[in-house]
């Protein structure tokens, strides 16, 4: 079964015409920058507090220019989906990796296994923060911030990994409790 056959998500997705004029130019300019409309903009439409709630948080943790590198961003965000089984998140940001990353291999690696990927020993120090907490955070303690300030992280990069790790932690079960489905488009990005 091919996306065309298959519901963006279990919810309705709204009209775009019917949407609040913010929403539109939202949507609007994702699409003219990507050349498509990723589903999880027309997913979350139908809520719009909600929308611009989830994109707010989104573009402050993603697209910041401080500390971490958007690659790196990006790395805790496929990380993290991996480990959460999402299978928007990993074909969406895993596009978005690789494209950033400037390297075809580095979003399957990670997805599947982040242990077994090509990374520096800063980036595992990264994801491994990541995945304790995304399956394990109430046992973080300071060993696990002194190992990332070692490995040269900045207490406000610590936050980052932490945020996005749990932000996408939300995003993860929302779109899979949605069956939000990704694009077609994002599969091929990145790989040639």
């Amino acid at each position: 079964m091919t996306q065309d056959t298959h519901p963006i998500s279990r919810f309705a997705i709204p009209d775009l015409q019917s949407l609040p004029e913010d929403l539109r130019e939202a949507i609007a300019k994702v699409s003219e920058k990507s050349g498509f409309i990723p589903n999880i903009f027309l997913a979350l439409a139908h809520r719009p507090a909600e929308f611009r709630a989830f994109f707010a948080y989104h573009d402050a943790l993603m697209d910041s220019d401080e500390g971490l590198s958007k690659a790196e961003r990006e790395l805790i965000v496929v990380a993290t989906s991996g480990l959460n089984r999402c299978q928007y998140c990993v074909v969406a940001h895993g596009a978005i990796l690789r494209i950033r990353a400037k390297n075809v291999h580095i979003a399957d690696q990670v997805a599947v296994n982040w242990r077994k990927a090509d990374l520096t020993d800063r980036q595992r120090a990264m994801l491994a923060y990541a995945e304790k907490v995304t399956l394990d955070a109430q046992s973080i303690t300071d060993a696990d911030h002194q190992a990332l300030e070692a490995a040269g992280f900045t207490p406000d990069e610590i936050w980052d990994i932490a945020a996005i790790a749990a932000f996408f932690g939300m995003s993860n079960r929302l779109v899979n409790a949605g069956d939000i489905r990704p694009n077609d488009e994002f599969y091929m990005l990145g790989r040639s």
